[in-house]
């Protein structure tokens, strides 16, 4: 694989969230008291949780931990995860990356909520809600859900500057990031003569990541 762990290699042509909300993934602990009463408090779920749950989900799939990136803006610890931390990250988007048993590149990726760890636990319960459906003999449903990723196009490494065709230190409006959107689309669009998908894709994850980037 050539995804990296850190920062977030977000897979190219998916959609990117302008606006996330607050989730409500947790972790219920047990206490107890001299007297032998017990009772559970939730507490809010951490980045190592969020990330133990990812392998939980793939390991049931028979995917190790070993084959597997975790990419997020997070730095990433020895054990080459991303570290637990009470920093508000800009952000917050996770892509997780694996190969299956038959060496089958697969991705899966979520932005929506404004915490990694929340956005990690998103993926594991997906990825749980997609185990059932095979459970439930919908396996060749399951195979059709991932069938993209095998395919996936490998990010440019460029940054939504380069695309968009600003130089590394502009600090362009919205406005102007639209306006140049607009005048490199009419010419990279698949529908238009000369059209590049491939570019178009590139140009639109650029202008995601630029919103997202200067919205914050």
């Amino acid at each position: 694989m050539n995804e990296t762990r850190y920062p977030l290699c977000w897979p190219e042509g998916w959609k990117r969230c302008s606006t996330r909300t607050s989730a409500r993934f947790g972790r219920d602990e047990s206490y107890s008291n001299s007297g032998g009463t017990t009772w559970k408090r939730r507490k809010e779920l951490t980045i190592a949780d969020g990330v133990d749950r990812v392998y939980a989900e793939l390991a049931r799939m028979g995917v190790g931990d070993w084959n597997v990136i975790v990419s997020t803006n997070v730095e990433p610890t020895l054990r080459g995860t991303p570290r637990s931390t009470n920093e508000k990250i800009k952000d917050p988007g996770v892509a997780v990356y694996w190969r299956d048993r038959k060496e089958r590149k697969k991705c899966m990726a979520v932005d929506r909520y404004d915490r990694v760890a929340d956005n990690l636990a998103a993926i594991a319960a997906t990825l749980d809600a997609m185990r059932a459906i095979e459970r439930h003999g919908g396996a060749e449903i399951l195979e059709r859900t991932f069938l993209g990723f095998a395919q996936l196009p490998e990010r440019s490494g460029k940054n939504w500057r380069d695309v968009l065709g600003f130089s590394e230190d502009a600090n362009p409006t919205l406005d102007e990031i639209n306006d140049k959107f607009r005048e490199l689309a009419k010419t990279l669009h698949p529908d238009t003569s000369g059209g590049d998908h491939e570019r178009m894709v590139q140009l639109t994850t650029a202008k995601a990541d630029a919103k997202l980037e200067l919205s914050v």
